[in-house]
């Protein structure tokens, strides 16, 4: 596996304080966590649309934009990317039906 997720995390916060007119993960981050929420949303719809569409190309469009936007709404909100990863580790090999019933 690529460490381009860690390598993009790592470019998202040195944009965080960056003029937001050079940079367009500057702009979604100084607009705020509302902003960066929204797009990730939106971009989230479009992937869907994709899949039910079995739209394979343009899925991996838009998944690739989901991600992005998904480490933004985490800087805007100031949860750590490895905090998400530590999360899954957490869960590993724990069964999906087991893991949602210990939530309570």
């Amino acid at each position: 596996m690529s460490d381009v997720l860690k390598r993009l995390v790592a470019t998202i916060k040195a944009r965080k304080g960056a003029d937001p007119d050079s940079s367009w993960t500057a702009k979604l981050l100084a607009q705020g966590p509302e902003k960066a929420a929204e797009k990730f949303g939106e971009e989230a719809v479009e992937a869907i649309i994709a899949a039910v569409k079995n739209d394979r190309e343009n899925l991996t469009f838009e998944a690739a934009d989901v991600l992005y936007h998904l480490l933004v709404m985490l800087e805007a909100r100031d949860v750590a990317f490895a905090d998400v990863l530590a999360e899954l580790e957490r869960r590993e090999g724990v069964s999906g039906i087991d893991e949602k019933a210990g939530r309570g």
